[in-house]
């Protein structure tokens, strides 16, 4: 299917925790068709921008443009332990303005397509990691966004996971999709078309990571 041009720009983000500075001018652009792999030392502020560019937290400075519908899969997966994966598919597919049969058919295919070995029916809680961050990912999927900004979302997947992750990271873009992939695994780069290095601001290297 081809889409129409999509794509975010954040420009001139600054961003601070109280003495702490995260971010100092970070730029960071994806469009149409395009996979950006995001990488840097820790406490560059990579998911610090992120968050940004999803609309979750508010520069100090700076400015972010969105065209299209966003997806958003974070590092700490934020799921609920006592919810099953299906229940997830159909409160975050409301969200979207999915009804629940639709949700819950879009979010077993695509769970399927990143070979989800998980039990719908399970708590959260009980499921492996691997499970739980293809779960994240899939919510962040619904919907069928145009704007995908991913957090390191193949955390705890096997070998076999990871290599589907991708051959899906280059499904999304034969799509039209603009895709943003946290990473810091150098070999990841011959699979994305631009990468975007943040350092530390001055006098932050070495601090917690962002």
């Amino acid at each position: 299917m081809i889409r129409p041009p999509t794509g975010l720009a954040g420009h001139g983000i600054d961003k601070s925790f109280g003495r702490r500075r995260v971010l100092a001018n970070a730029e960071l652009e994806v469009t149409s068709g395009e996979v950006v792999a995001l990488v840097g030392e820790n406490g560059a502020g990579k998911s610090t921008l992120l968050r940004i560019c999803a609309g979750l937290l508010r520069p100090d400075a700076g400015k972010v443009s969105l065209r299209g519908r966003l997806g958003h899969c974070p590092q700490a997966t934020g799921l609920f332990d006592l919810l099953t994966p299906a229940e997830h598919l159909v409160l975050f597919g409301a969200a979207r303005g999915l009804p629940p049969s639709e949700a819950l058919a879009a979010g077993e295919a695509l769970l399927g397509e990143l070979h989800f070995r998980g039990a719908l029916g399970l708590r959260v809680r009980e499921l492996s990691e691997g499970s739980r961050q293809k779960l994240s990912l899939v919510l962040a999927l619904l919907g069928d966004p145009e704007v995908l900004l991913l957090d390191e979302p193949y955390q705890g997947f096997d070998h076999g996971s990871y290599v589907s992750f991708w051959d899906q990271v280059a499904h999304w873009r034969e799509g039209g999709r603009a895709v943003v992939v946290v990473t810091h695994l150098l070999a990841e780069r011959a699979l994305v078309d631009r990468v975007v290095e943040l350092a530390a601001p001055d006098g932050d290297r070495g601090r917690s990571p962002a």
